[in-house]
């Protein structure tokens, strides 16, 4: 056997991105790797959404950018997808937080049933005076993202009269407050009638038709408005008679207005769903961006911007990645199609007017059910990506979806995005499927493959290719990635399985790479199982992996996680760490030296800690903090982002600022840096010179 201990640079990976097709360029790379493009020559961004989120596709053709906001147009203007529900998430259809912006008068839900006429831009509509308590005029307005706001204000209508005469021009509003939240708090999500977080007026008497309350440039997302008593409603107050008011309240709105000057804090840009024809592999996605700052009402090019940018990829079997139900006679639910559910069956909320409560429907035909995922046939969306030229880990699929988030952490810097492309190719083979058990328990009583942190551990790793698609070549490898140092055990191959030698084997610092003996074809296409030993630090890790073809500049086909075969139980690529194995984060901290000597002659210079993380779901910040004895911080030092496993930092016996700490006894703390202190782990080091 050919055994190659080395680390090799990544393998052209799997993944999902989407390039939808109105106008979709493949572009060859070699004989069966293209490139799907989106931006610049290629589809123009402006015709291929399902989402805009103050996305501007004019300022720059061919390219997306946050729109540039400015006090000459309210905010509102750039919104038309409103939802007028406080929790809309199960009532209305397609209804994402962070992407969907709503307003809703009240407590419990509806604006009203043309709730757009507060915030449509005209005052010429509006809401005729009615008799209602005072305290039910409260208005409520997500922007789905956080804005650069400037100014709130509001006015009364351009035309129309009250029952007295009275034009509604000049029916001002008497008493009022408004207050403002960045992010979503208690007072939203409870669906009180408390002012939010940041209260930017609170007026008790007011005779200005139009009302503009100017505050400092605040991210705002939320805004909320209530009507106030004021001495000027006492006619209305006195006009309560059983339990009803028998005129209206002074003051009638006809239009809110929010201003604001800069780039909201993130834009959304979501794709259509997109058929791409057939089944594919997906490989590395790349895009060309351009960082800029507006100075003087010029956007300036500006390498060191405050700005970042985040894609998410998604792909399926079909062409909805939601599946929706009715109910039914016996009250259970059933599928159903999207355009049944859309346009026959009704929601089992409503309100039989604007004042009326909240109406919940016992479940029966004809009524809408549940929304749910569908995971069988769609990915979840993946996890963000920041950097392009990376591999895009998502099973192969046939529809594709992105979801761009173009963010600024700064009022005028902002970030272009110009074109993005992926890598795609045939498949290998219609379906790779994988399940991991330990070696010695291949079918786990509880279902899951379970281990103890921190001991090295033997697995088993089974897979079945399927090759019902036409024409897939097959494939002679296959990778697994553990996330730690794996050490190859054997290869076992055929009906039954038997030990075969590999044709090369790489041990890698996140998992194996093993080349067949023989290739695998629709025509011999035996069991396979992997057999290796790893150690694992996170109480979650999915062995995710892949086959690929070491003939041929092809890319690789992802291992779906699902039933290999019966010798397994798990059904899953999934491991788990024991319920009672329980490690603190930091483990095993040892220092190099137990006295620090920075004295330049080159012995114990530097200490070197080393120590293991455990039980991290990512990679965290981790600082070292080093205390005299009488508790006092003496150093902070950054540590950058680390993921789980072993780990080092080096120090020099300095402060943050550069200072050298004087000769002592100290204590060292090594923890993630927004964990508390008792998640630490804390030795005594000496300082001598």
């Amino acid at each position: 056997m050919l055994k190659a201990h080395a680390i090799i640079a990544k393998l052209p990976s799997f993944g999902c991105g989407l390039l939808c097709t109105l106008a979709l360029v493949a572009q060859p790379v070699s004989a069966q790797i293209s490139l799907w493009k989106l931006g610049g020559s290629s589809l123009q961004w402006s015709e291929n959404d399902t989402t805009r989120l103050f996305i501007d596709f004019a300022s720059a053709p061919g390219s997306i950018q946050p729109i540039y906001l400015t006090p000459e147009q309210t905010v509102f203007a750039h919104l038309d997808n409103w939802v007028f529900w406080r929790n809309p998430s199960d009532i209305v259809l397609g209804y994402v937080d962070g992407e969907t912006p709503r307003t809703w008068k009240w407590s419990d839900g509806l604006a009203a049933p043309n709730g757009s006429l507060l915030i449509d831009g005209d005052p010429a509509t509006y809401y005729p005076p009615r008799a209602v308590p005072l305290e039910r005029e409260v208005y409520t307005m997500d922007l789905a993202v956080a804005v650069p706001a400037v100014a709130f204000g509001f006015t009364t209508p351009s035309q129309g009269f009250r029952s007295d005469g009275t034009p509604l021009q000049t029916d001002a509003i008497p008493g009022y407050d408004v207050s403002i939240a960045s992010e979503s708090e208690q007072p939203i999500v409870a669906g009180t009638l408390e002012p939010l977080s940041h209260i930017i007026a609170d007026v008790d008497e007011n005779f200005e038709p139009r009302v503009e309350i100017p505050f400092p440039r605040r991210y705002t997302r939320f805004v909320r408005y209530r009507r106030q008593v004021s001495i000027l409603d006492e006619d209305f107050l006195a006009s309560f008679v059983r339990s009803q008011y028998r005129e209206a309240p002074p003051g009638t709105l006809a239009e809110f207005e929010l201003f604001a000057q800069g780039v909201p804090r993130k834009v959304i840009y979501k794709t259509k769903i997109t058929d791409l024809g057939q089944s594919v592999n997906f490989g590395q996605l790349f895009w060309r961006t351009s960082s800029l700052r507006m100075v003087d009402g010029v956007a300036v090019e500006t390498p060191d911007a405050a700005v970042g940018i985040k894609i998410e990829a998604r792909t399926g079997r079909d062409e909805d990645p939601v599946i929706y139900h009715e109910y039914q006679q016996t009250g259970f639910e059933r599928a159903v199609t999207r355009e049944r559910y859309e346009n026959e069956l009704r929601t089992r909320q409503f309100r039989p007017n604007l004042e009326a409560p909240i109406i919940t429907l016992d479940p029966r035909p004809g009524l809408r059910a549940s929304i749910s995922y569908d995971a069988e046939n769609w990915t979840f969306w993946s996890v963000p990506f920041t950097e392009p030229g990376l591999p895009l880990n998502l099973r192969s699929g046939s529809y594709l979806q992105l979801r761009i988030t173009l963010e600024s952490h700064s009022f005028d810097d902002f970030i272009r995005l110009d074109s993005l492309w992926i890598e795609t190719a045939p498949l290998l083979a219609g379906d790779i499927v994988g399940e991991v058990a330990l070696r010695d328990d291949p079918q786990p009583a509880r279902g899951f493959t379970e281990v103890a942190l921190g001991r090295e551990t033997d697995f088993v790793y089974d897979l079945r290719a399927d090759f019902s698609a036409a024409a897939a070549p097959g494939f002679d490898g296959l990778r697994i990635r553990t996330g730690s140092n794996t050490r190859f055990v054997g290869l076992e191959m055929g009906k039954p399985l038997a030990p075969v030698e590999p044709a090369e084997v790489l041990e890698e610092l996140d998992g194996l790479r093993v080349r067949l003996p023989t290739r695998v074809t629709r025509s011999d296409n035996p069991p396979l199982r992997l057999l290796f030993s790893t150690t694992l630090f996170s109480f979650a890790t999915t062995f995710s992996g892949e086959v690929f073809d070491s003939e041929r500049e092809v890319l690789s086909q992802p291992i779906v996680s699902g039933d290999a075969g019966q010798a397994l139980s798990s059904n899953s690529l999934r491991v788990l760490g024991a319920a009672d194995a329980a490690p603190g984060v930091v483990q095993e901290l040892s220092l190099s030296t137990p006295v620090l000597t920075p004295n330049g002659d080159g012995v114990h210079d530097r200490l070197q800690i080393s120590y293991t993380l455990f039980r991290l779901p990512k990679a965290v910040p981790i600082a070292l903090t080093v205390y005299a004895l009488d508790g006092r911080r003496r150093a902070r030092i950054d540590g950058g982002l680390q993921d789980a496993g072993p780990r080092e930092i080096a120090w020099d016996g300095r402060d943050e600022n550069g200072q050298a700490l004087p000769p002592g006894i100290y204590l060292l703390s090594v923890a993630p840096a927004a964990e508390f202190a008792t998640s630490a782990q804390i030795r005594p080091l000496g300082i001598a010179y």
